[in-house]
């Protein structure tokens, strides 16, 4: 079993400062801050990505570098979850001729990280795989 702890300090505003092991983040509305939205698109992509990276491990895969692009797009009704979240996820210097294992493992990727099953509870999930 894993424990994950964050804490979150705000005054009366929204405009606090998230605190995790690895340190010290704002948080709130204001620019150069994150908000709610913006740390659940960056987990889930996070988680995404990790889990394609064990993945393409054991497949042998190579590729330069990885780019992902996440949208998300909230419902109109109340409350406002996820309708749906886009994942537009570029790897540069990979090999086309594997495509179709570049696209076993994404599929792999969405299948086994655990954040990507929690949202797709609430939101339809598309991955738009680009080999460069």
């Amino acid at each position: 079993m894993h424990k994950t702890n964050v804490v979150l300090k705000f005054p009366q505003d929204f405009v606090g400062q998230l605190t995790t092991i690895q340190g010290e983040f704002p948080v709130g509305s204001e620019p150069a801050r994150l908000a709610p939205y913006d740390m659940l698109l960056a987990a889930l992509g996070s988680c995404f990505y990790a889990t394609f990276l064990d993945i393409v491990e054991k497949m042998q895969l190579n590729y330069e570098q990885a780019d992902i692009k996440l949208e998300g797009i909230n419902r109109d009704e109340v409350p406002t979850t996820l309708q749906t979240v886009t994942i537009d996820f570029t790897l540069k210097g990979a090999d086309s001729e594997q495509r179709a294992k570049y696209e076993r493992a994404s599929d792999l990727a969405g299948k086994y990280c655990s954040i990507y099953q929690t949202v797709s509870h609430v939101a339809e999930i598309s991955v738009n795989l680009h080999l460069e």
